[in-house]
């Protein structure tokens, strides 16, 4: 984690988080088994709807395979025990060139809480702010990562991850190629999970 000041990282721990090492390679290579058939299904797109995305392709896909199965398990404990993840995960295809721009997932079709495990390729997800842009947080996301959004990290804050240019962490630069994530969220409140 990296934070535009010490108060912010204070203020957002347990609420923006990353756990690298959350599946192994072999575990990423049987849950890309999973999902690639359905990917392929699509094509690679332009624009998003709400034009948060370029370079993108995605599904939704209930996860019925053993190592999807094992990763919902696994992934729920991120979530408030009576508010547990969809059994089905958004599966994100993003090119190399591809970007998700800073947004804040609708409250018409997402809970309190965000968790997404990173597979393929490393990248950078930066928070920012909506009240004081200056206030950021960033978090590296190596490949077989989870990463978890709720509270103010999940309301207050936009989200994206840094398009290749942009694709730095500190000093540190981190090339973006292909990034497939699993993306798992719980239903807004008022809807039953």
């Amino acid at each position: 984690l990296r934070a535009s000041s010490p108060e912010l990282a204070r203020r957002l721990r347990g609420l923006a988080l990353v756990r690298g090492g959350f599946v192994s390679e072999g575990e990423a290579a049987e849950l890309l088994r999973e999902v690639e058939p359905g990917l392929r299904r699509g094509r690679y797109q332009s624009d998003h709807w709400d034009r948060a995305i370029t370079g993108y392709r995605e599904t939704e896909r209930g996860l019925r395979g053993g190592p999807g199965r094992a990763l919902l398990l696994r992934v729920t404990p991120a979530f408030p025990p009576r508010r547990p993840p969809r059994p089905s995960a958004h599966v994100l295809d993003l090119l190399p060139g591809g970007r998700v721009g800073p947004h804040v997932d609708s409250v018409k079709f997402c809970g309190c809480t965000i968790a997404g495990v990173s597979l393929l390729s490393p990248s950078v997800l930066r928070l920012r702010s909506l009240q004081d842009p200056q206030d950021w947080l960033e978090l590296l996301l190596e490949p077989g990562s989870l990463y978890v959004l709720r509270g103010a990290a999940r309301y207050e804050f936009t989200h994206e991850i840094l398009p290749d240019e942009e694709s730095f962490f500190g000093e540190l630069r981190v090339p973006r190629g292909r990034r497939v994530a699993l993306i798992f969220r719980n239903d807004p409140l008022g809807e039953n999970p």
